[in-house]
C-alpha cells in the first residue's frame, strides 16, 4: 500500500482511549511518523464532544477506540461528523467484528485498524485517511473481504418493547421492576429477556449487555 500523502503542514491528531499506556504508545508513533503540530487526548468520548462543541479546532485526524466509558464510540464518531463533517475518523480497537466496523463506516468512519498493528502500518493507513482514502489494517480488510454474512445486515432487528426492555436490563433493573415500570408481568419480562438471548446468540445477561454495546444496541 503506497500512499501519495503529501503534508504540506504540521497536524494536529486526537486520540481518544481510555488506556494511558496505548495514549503513549501511539504518541511516540505520531511524533516518529509525521510533523505533528499538536497531539490532543481524550479519555471518554463525552470529552472530546465537550471540546469540539466549545471550540473551533484544526483537528486532521481522531483516533477513536470502540469501547469507552459512557457512550460508545460508534455514537461518538456519529456526534464528531455532526459537529465537525470535515474531521476524519479512524476506529482503533481490538473489536474486530464486521458488524462493528461496518457500523464505524456508517455513522461517518474513514478507516478501522485493530489495536494489534504494527507501527508501520498505522502509521500508512493514516496517511491514506488524510489523503482522502478509506483505510484499513490487514486484519479488518480480511475480516470485511472474507466474511459478509456477520455484516450489520445480519444483526437482528428488534422490536420497540425489546430494545426498552434490553435498556433496563443494562441498567440492571430485574424483571419484577421492568415489570412493574411497563405495566406488564415479570413473567412477560422473562420472556422477552429470553428472546432477546436468543436473537442477539448468547448465553448469559452479561454477554446480552456486552453484544448489545458493541453493536450500538443501547443509543
Amino acid at each position: 500500500m503506497n500512499s501519495m500523502y503529501l503534508p504540506d503542514k504540521p497536524i494536529t491528531i486526537a486520540i481518544v482511549d481510555d488506556h494511558p499506556v496505548v495514549i503513549e504508545g501511539l504518541q511516540k508513533i505520531f511524533l516518529d511518523g509525521f510533523d505533528v503540530k499538536e497531539i490532543l487526548q481524550y479519555n471518554s468520548g463525552e470529552d472530546i464532544l465537550s471540546f469540539l462543541h466549545s471550540h473551533n479546532p484544526a483537528i486532521d485526524i481522531v483516533l477513536l477506540d470502540v469501547t469507552l466509558p459512557g457512550k460508545n464510540g460508534i455514537e461518538v464518531c456519529r456526534e464528531i461528523k455532526k459537529i465537525t463533517p470535515n474531521i476524519n475518523v479512524l476506529g482503533f480497537s481490538n473489536h474486530s467484528q464486521r458488524s462493528i466496523v461496518m457500523q464505524m463506516l456508517q455513522n461517518g468512519a474513514s478507516g478501522y485498524m485493530l489495536k494489534n498493528t504494527l507501527a508501520s502500518e498505522l502509521t500508512e493507513c493514516i496517511k491514506q485517511v488524510l489523503d482522502g482514502n478509506i483505510a484499513f489494517s490487514k486484519e479488518v480488510a480480511i475480516i470485511m473481504a472474507t466474511s459478509p454474512q456477520t455484516g450489520l445486515a445480519s444483526m437482528p432487528r428488534l422490536t420497540k418493547r425489546e430494545k426498552e426492555i434490553l435498556k433496563m436490563i443494562a441498567e440492571g433493573e430485574t424483571s419484577a421492576d421492568i415489570g412493574s415500570q411497563l405495566f406488564v408481568s415479570p413473567v412477560t419480562v422473562e420472556t422477552h429477556r429470553r428472546n432477546l438471548m436468543q436473537k442477539l446468540e448468547v448465553k448469559n445477561v452479561a454477554a446480552l449487555i456486552k453484544v448489545a454495546m458493541e453493536n450500538g444496541l443501547l443509543s
